[in-house]
């Protein structure tokens, strides 16, 4: 009987992922792959942080969804570049696809890029793209519970953030206990609780971004 192994998937996208770090590294670009499920306000948070740091950097945005460009088109008002990204269903990006995306970026005059992927607390967090860090974005109305049911991405991420916080008075989230089981799974990650909606906590996740652009610098 022949016997047909599989290829290791994950092993052939870190290898690219790999190679598109040090492409990102030649340029001193901060790159940060954002992971929610969705519904959870990525873009709104985009939008935010976008229009509060444009005048300072120049953003580029990688945006992966299933089939739409609906973000995509939110976004392009705050960013120096937008690469639509549609996955046709798959459940997650790549390596190979952000390689892709990132020819048709102007990386000399870029300064961060934010690669918002695929709505989805699985699948994206088993696929390194070449980013310098991972961003989790929990927000109140999926329940305190998610860290613990889904600690792959919060074992992954450098930082996450607890957003839609205006509707925790109206909702039974239990933020002492979410952090709590955050700082477990992952002691080392920045913890931010904010509403884009309202602004309540951004200054602080803008200063932790600022604070990250600085350590990146260009690699000959």
């Amino acid at each position: 009987m022949k016997v047909i192994l599989a290829t290791d998937l994950i092993g052939v996208n870190t290898a690219k992922g790999e190679h598109n770090r040090d492409f990102l590294d030649k340029y001193g670009i901060l790159t940060i792959n954002m992971i929610s499920s969705p519904g959870a306000g990525k873009t709104t948070l985009l939008e935010v942080i976008m229009k509060a740091l444009k005048d300072k950097y120049n953003f580029g945005v990688i945006e992966g969804d299933l089939y739409t460009s609906r973000d995509a088109r939110r976004l392009l008002d705050h960013a120096r570049a937008v690469v639509q990204i549609n996955t046709c269903g798959i459940c997650h990006l790549n390596a190979e696809m952000v390689a892709r995306a990132l020819e048709g970026m102007p990386l000399d005059s870029l300064d961060i890029i934010i690669i918002e992927n695929v709505g989805n607390l699985v699948c994206p967090a088993a696929f390194y793209l070449g980013e310098t860090c991972k961003m989790a974005v929990l927000s109140v109305p999926e329940g305190s519970d998610k860290p613990a049911k889904y600690p792959e991405l919060f074992k992954e991420a450098r930082t996450v953030v607890i957003n839609k916080s205006d509707l925790l008075p109206y909702t039974d989230f239990d933020l002492p206990g979410c952090i709590k089981e955050l700082r477990e799974i992952n002691p080392e990650a920045e913890i931010f609780v904010v509403s884009a909606r309202t602004g309540e906590g951004v200054e602080n996740l803008l200063g932790w971004l600022e604070e990250r652009v600085k350590r990146v610098s260009p690699v000959d």
